[in-house]
């Protein structure tokens, strides 16, 4: 991997600790991320810029001419280290934001994920929220958080207020809290225009039934959301397999009493 830039092996990183999570079955999940200045001069060596451009299937006009290393549509994150040229590639968006050109990797004719609609109104939206810093969307399959799609209402404050008593740092770590989008066939122009509504003001967004998908500024910050909610859960899930009755919780007083102390801000509605 030594002969990529550091960008790109850390993406193929990213890729392989979210298999070895279990998060990625067959070609489940994907993974965006937005390139610096620094990043697009690192690899002008690597980049080749080809006359034909395909359709992004949706409207971003604010990442026009932005370059974005992506996972490949029906690749398998378990591959992407034993041969990232086909797995994994370079695109860059149009002047217009409707359409992308492929500039490295994507080998044998591959395209970028089919989620891509989704990951850019993502990123499209996040990068003015944040004034750009954040760079990064990731989506992924982890089996308890899907579990409790199944079991909870799918409403923003009750995964939010279930996911933040599960385990103390969740506070920390989202404190905006989640959404949650209902069921929809993925790889849509609906699902991606109401995953980007719920991300003006989460970081962090349920698909019911289906996954979850997090934003953040960095590659490690934002493996960082998806596995403290996965494992938030999981928690979740293994107490109440006990089949005994709930008699400890974080109450409100103490969620406030946290966000004072590390100097965070929790939303209202979320607290009674």
């Amino acid at each position: 991997m030594n002969k990529y830039p550091k960008f790109i092996n850390d993406f193929i990183r990213m890729c392989s600790d979210g298999y070895q999570q279990g998060w990625h079955e067959r070609n489940g999940g994907n993974l965006t991320y937005r390139l610096t200045d620094e990043d697009i001069q690192d690899t002008k060596y690597l980049l080749e810029v080809h006359d034909t451009s395909y359709p992004i299937g949706t409207h971003v006009p604010h990442l026009a001419n932005a370059y974005f290393l992506v996972t490949g549509s029906g690749k398998f994150f378990r591959n992407v280290v034993l041969d990232p040229e086909a797995s994994i590639g370079i695109i860059q968006i149009d002047a217009t934001g409707e359409r992308y050109y492929k500039c490295w990797g994507l080998r044998n004719h591959s395209v970028p994920t089919s989620e891509l609609p989704s990951h850019l109104m993502n990123h499209e939206v996040k990068m003015l929220a944040t004034n750009g810093s954040h760079r990064v969307i990731y989506h992924a399959h982890p089996a308890n958080l899907i579990a409790l799609t199944f079991v909870f209402a799918l409403d923003d404050k009750v995964f939010t207020k279930e996911l933040w008593g599960a385990a103390t740092e969740c506070p920390v770590v989202f404190p905006s809290g989640v959404g949650v989008v209902d069921w929809m066939v993925p790889g849509g122009k609906d699902i991606a225009v109401a995953s980007s509504e719920k991300m003006k003001e989460y970081d962090a967004i349920v698909w019911a039934h289906h996954g979850l998908f997090c934003s953040g500024e960095s590659l490690d910050i934002t493996f960082g959301l998806m596995h403290t909610i996965e494992k938030a859960a999981e928690i979740i899930v293994k107490a109440r397999s006990m089949n005994l009755p709930r008699i400890n919780q974080i109450n409100d007083e103490e969620l406030r009493q946290l966000a004072k102390d590390f100097q965070v801000t929790l939303p209202d509605k979320f607290l009674s």
